[in-house]
């Protein structure tokens, strides 16, 4: 069995990346827009910590998250493809009808990873 991944939180001046170990949800707030793709490694360091300890359901909270660049994206899709290889871990998105990159760029997620599960509001 792995180690349960602990509370974190990362801020920056604009967004909140938090992970929350009791209910296996990480949330996400506020508009990410970092330069880089090496900019994004606490996220990147952060979601990889969550995927290993192999939660049985894992939630991806984007609902606050106004905006995410294209560099955010890229992470996003990346993780989902390492997600797919871990079984034992059902992956969920939640969502914001209300914000247009979300209604398009989750859909794409599901597309590389079929078994996510999105909810919107």
């Amino acid at each position: 069995m792995e180690a349960q991944a602990k509370n974190q939180d990362i801020q920056g001046d604009e967004y909140n990346v938090r992970y929350d170990a009791a209910t296996s949800t990480v949330f996400f707030e506020g508009s990410l827009s970092l330069p880089g793709l090496e900019d994004f490694t606490p996220v990147i360091n952060l979601l990889n910590a969550v995927l290993d300890s192999a939660p049985p359901r894992l939630i991806l909270n984007l609902r606050q998250l106004e905006f995410l660049n294209s560099s955010g994206i890229s992470i996003l899709s990346r993780f989902v493809i390492k997600a797919r290889g871990q079984s034992e871990t059902t992956l969920m998105l939640h969502g914001s009808e209300t914000i247009i990159w979300q209604k398009r760029s989750l859909r794409n997620l599901q597309r590389l990873m079929p078994s996510i599960e999105l909810e919107w509001v």
